[in-house]
Order: C-alpha cells, then sequence, then structure tokens
C-alpha cells in the first residue's frame, strides 16, 4: 500500500466511524505518514496515526484494521487546539499542523489552525520553544524514575524520559518527533550535520552505545516470545492493550527486527525495551502477572537494574540537558 492509498483509508474510516463519536469536532494525521511523500511505500512495519478531536475524550487510544491498514488512533482534547500559538509550542502537536493532514474538519477551524501554524512553523522563536516543551518533558518523567511502583512503570519513567532527549534534537532538525524510530532518525539527522559525535553520547544516555547486534537480537527473541504471551490475553483496562495484539506485532516486533537487520541495532533498543515494558504491564492488567527476568536482563545491560542504578542514568541526563539545548540550537533554522 501506498502512503497516499493508507491516508486515504484514514479517511474513510473518520467519516465512516470517527465522525460518529460523541463531541465529534474533527481529525487530522499525525506520525510518519503525514511526513511522507504520498507515493512512497507504507512499509510493512507502521501504521497510520489518526488523531480524532472530541468535546470530551473518554478512553484511550486504539489500533484499528481498517480496509487493509493498520490505524493507531488517538483523541484529543478539543482545548488542546484552540490556538495556533499554543500548538506552535508544542512539539507533539506543531508536526500535525506543518503540511496539510486534515481528514475531517466540520467546522473549518482545524484547516484555519493548519494554515497558520504551517505559516510559522520554521521560525526560529517557535522551533526553540518546541525544544524547550521537549526538555520540559525529560526533567518531568525522569522526576519518577525513582518513584516507587511495578517495575514496568519505574521502566518507562526513565526510558522514555531518556528517549525524549532525541526528540528535543529532531524538532530542532525540523524532523518528525517519531516515536520507535527515533535513535534511526537522529542519527541520519546528525550525521548529515555533520555531528556524528552527539548521537553516539545520546546512545550512551541510554546504556547502548556499546552493545553488539548479538546481544540486541538475543533480547529481541526473548521479546517475541513475551509479546507472544501478552498479544493472546484481553486487557480492555491497560492504556496500550491495543499495542500488544497480533495485528501490532509487524510494528512491535518486525519494526525493532528490521532496525536491527539494518545495522541499527543500538537504535533499536529503545523501542524493544518500551516493548517490554508494555507487555508486562498489560499480562499484569489482565491478571496474568509474568516473571521480569527477561527484562531485568536487558535493564542490566543497559546500567539500569536497579533504583538506584537508573537515578544515577537520570542525573547524568539531566547534567547533560544544557549541551543538549546547545545543539538545538545550532541544529534549528537562523533566526
Amino acid at each position: 500500500m501506498r502512503v497516499g492509498e493508507a491516508v486515504d483509508t484514514a479517511r474513510r474510516w473518520v467519516r465512516d466511524e470517527g465522525a460518529r463519536l460523541p463531541g465529534f469536532g474533527g481529525a487530522f494525521l499525525t506520525g510518519s505518514a503525514l511526513w511522507a511523500p504520498p507515493g512512497s511505500a507504507l512499509p510493512p512495519h507502521s501504521d497510520v496515526d489518526v488523531m480524532v478531536v472530541l468535546d470530551e475524550p473518554a478512553g484511550h487510544g486504539r489500533k484499528v484494521r481498517y480496509g487493509g491498514a493498520l490505524l493507531d488512533v488517538s483523541f484529543l482534547p478539543a482545548t488542546r487546539v484552540e490556538s495556533a500559538e499554543a500548538v506552535l509550542r508544542d512539539y507533539h502537536l506543531a508536526g500535525a499542523f506543518h503540511r496539510p493532514g486534515v481528514l475531517a474538519d466540520p467546522t473549518g477551524r482545524l484547516s484555519d489552525l493548519g494554515r497558520e501554524v504551517s505559516r510559522r512553523f520554521a521560525g526560529r522563536r517557535w522551533v526553540l520553544a518546541r525544544c524547550d516543551h521537549a526538555l520540559e518533558t525529560v526533567r518531568a518523567r525522569l522526576a519518577g524514575a525513582g518513584s516507587p511502583g511495578p517495575l514496568p512503570d519505574q521502566v518507562n519513567a526513565w526510558l522514555f524520559g531518556t528517549g525524549v532527549t532525541a526528540h528535543v534534537l529532531l524538532v530542532a532538525g525540523l524532523r518528525n518527533p517519531t516515536v520507535r524510530r527515533r535513535y534511526a532518525a537522529t542519527r541520519e539527522l546528525l550525521a548529515g550535520r555533520g555531528l556524528g559525535d552527539r548521537h553516539e553520547h545520546l546512545l550512551d544516555l541510554l546504556g547502548c552505545a556499546t552493545m553488539t547486534p548479538g546481544r540486541v537480537r538475543r533480547h529481541l527473541d526473548g521479546l517475541e516470545r513475551l509479546f507472544d504471551t501478552a498479544a493472546r490475553v484481553d486487557a480492555p483496562g491497560y492504556r496500550f492493550d491495543s499495542d500488544i495484539t497480533p495485528a501490532a506485532r509487524p510494528i512491535a516486533v518486525g519494526g525493532s527486527r528490521a532496525l536491527i537487520d539494518a545495522g541499527l541495532h543500538r537504535e533499536a533498543v529503545f523501542w524493544l525495551a518500551a516493548t517490554y515494558a508494555r507487555c508486562l504491564l498489560k499480562l499484569a492488567a489482565a491478571g496474568r502477572p509474568a516473571p521480569e527476568d527477561a527484562l531485568l536482563e536487558l535493564l542490566s545491560d543497559l546500567g539500569a537494574d536497579t533504583p538506584a542504578a537508573r537515578q544515577a542514568r537520570a542525573a547524568t541526563v539531566l547534567a547533560y540537558l544544557p549541551s543538549l539545548r546547545r545543539t538545538a540550537g545550532h541544529l534549528a533554522p537562523p533566526a
């Protein structure tokens, strides 16, 4: 399927299903399908991200198989898209309006917003504001790295806090702050600007700079087994329940294997660890808790297998943020 075909499929889903949701205020495209050329092939390990605007969202997003495409549907309160300035400061949202991607717009508000955001998207002031938003996200997430709670929750706080460092630079370089491929995308950006050493530093912050392909494949093999177990149970109350299903396997597992096969084994580690945590959380939510040994083995390789180790790693990330901000300023468009 071509990207343009997948987008048309998403538009049909919005028309046939999304528009029936209570308080529907429109929908727009986000993620890689928005940033990719319409004529390019949609990779088998990619879905199509659709954001549905609702007056009062109820529940969490879900993956939907529709018309041959896998849609990742999320819901957004209408208050989040009330002004161009608010969107321009939001590193998650601004990229969704940098080019035409509105799928449905009953009031015309989203189209007007898109035109205004697109016009100002690359202004240095707004780019750096979004970088600062990402830096704030790093600090907020890492603040929970030492909090008590289930191991997967602790891991997610440290892992996603650390992983947003890649988003800071992608935002500065006007690239898509992709979720699963964030480190691969950052590698490409920094190599193109002669800053490959900064990418090595990001990998070192995550703890995977020296990991070998064989070691990463071993961890992926363990994840496959856990994923298939978690995919067989239902946990509708778990936010990412639909991300751990047979339909999502080509993305969660196949996408990581594709990175490893492309020589980007270190860049695959972030999503591999995130998926481990999600599988364990889904199984726990379904009343089927699983052993955490395999996740702990991966965390040991990353130097993050104890609360103290994760807090120490978090402190190293926080100490690096001023340097990261300077790199972002170098990558951002000139004034």
